[in-house]
């Protein structure tokens, strides 16, 4: 379990149009369907994305250049979408994994862009959910 935090390219505000960031999410989603990882928490700012993320039969590194790729793949920009790196955290265990779920959905909140968390569009918080798992697939 890993918390992510990736920005854009120039810390571009890509992100302040409700479009991109709902295709982004959309991203974000479609890969943990996919199986490729579980999704614990997100938050997407204006500038850059935190994710709380376990992947599943690939890297860390693996995980994150597919949602980045396949999300500028979707938008389909001439400019560039992202920085080329990404800052990744172990998370131990429960306890610290709904600290880390905690501070990530309060930033929106701490950088004065909603009154309250669950009122941010373009975060877990928003979603009312715990981000349940998709059904497994028989083989």
């Amino acid at each position: 379990m890993s918390f992510v935090t990736t920005a854009t390219h120039d810390r571009r505000p890509l992100f302040e149009t409700s479009r991109v960031a709902e295709l982004f999410i959309d991203t974000l989603l479609h890969y943990r369907r996919l199986g490729h990882y579980k999704l614990h928490a997100y938050v997407v700012m204006p500038d850059h994305v935190h994710l709380l993320i376990t992947p599943q039969s690939i890297t860390l590194e693996q995980a994150v250049d597919l949602i980045k790729s396949g999300f500028s793949y979707r938008l389909d920009s001439a400019a560039p979408v992202w920085q080329p790196r990404f800052i990744g955290y172990s998370i131990a265990n429960a306890r610290d994994l709904e600290t880390v779920r905690t501070y990530l959905h309060q930033l929106p909140v701490r950088a004065k862009l909603i009154a309250s968390a669950e009122l941010y569009p373009h975060s877990s918080a928003y979603r009312h959910s715990a981000l349940p798992e998709p059904p497994s697939r028989s083989h």
